[in-house]
């Protein structure tokens, strides 16, 4: 099954500060275990809100939002997309996690839907 791993944004995240040298070599050696073992799919970190849109829908309306984002725990900052045999493996994999933030941080675990999620959809 994949999963996402949610990355959420803190306020040292929304500032657009780089990561310290120990984090980025500490996070370079976490990725390539899920790379080596083919747990890993995708993933990447991304800049803050402030660089970002968001584009409100509303029937047949749309309006177009400029970062920054209130609210930076409902902010992604970063996701990876993981081949996993099941939920508890994934939770295993983060438990291994540096912490991405250097103080607290929280990441949020999705299962993706596969095509055969929609093969039978309700009437409507």
């Amino acid at each position: 099954m994949r999963v996402m791993a949610l990355v959420k944004a803190t306020a040292d995240s929304e500032s657009g500060g780089i990561p310290s040298a120990r984090l980025i070599r500490d996070m370079g050696e976490f990725n390539k275990k899920l790379v080596d073992t083919g747990v890993m799919l995708d993933g990447t970190g991304l800049k803050p809100s402030s660089n970002g849109k968001r584009v409100q829908f509303d029937g047949a309306g749309r309006e177009v939002e400029d970062g920054p984002f209130a609210h930076t725990n409902e902010v992604v900052t970063g996701y990876w997309m993981w081949n996993v045999k099941d939920m508890a493996e994934a939770v295993e994999w983060l438990k291994q996690c540096p912490n991405p933030m250097p103080g607290p941080s929280c990441i949020e675990l999705r299962e993706v839907f596969e095509p055969e999620d929609f093969a039978n959809p309700p009437e409507g």
